[in-house]
């Protein structure tokens, strides 16, 4: 399945940005829904397997520029404070 790894992506970046690089608690219910997600995703991929991948990869490239929760930032915002405070930016 093409759909599998994009979802399974997304749940990983999400949690990764909340719990490791922001320092929230762990929410259980990411790892639910994104079992549930790439569950659907596959069926879906099964009855229509072009629009299923670009929906998949069209949802992950959102995840990475749009804030899921208020007080968590997006992982782009994420990383672009990172790299302000390094001296990479430099």
């Amino acid at each position: 399945m093409r759909t599998t790894g994009p979802i399974l992506a997304m749940g990983a970046i999400t949690v990764g940005n909340a719990v490791i690089v922001n320092g929230k608690p762990f929410d259980f219910r990411v790892p639910i829904a994104t079992g549930i997600a790439a569950g659907l995703f596959a069926l879906f991929e099964s009855a229509a397997p072009r629009p299923a991948v670009a929906l998949a990869w069209v949802a992950l490239v959102t995840v990475l520029f749009v804030r899921l929760d208020a007080n968590v930032p997006a992982p782009a915002e994420s990383f672009t404070a990172w790299w302000a405070k390094s001296n990479l930016g430099r």
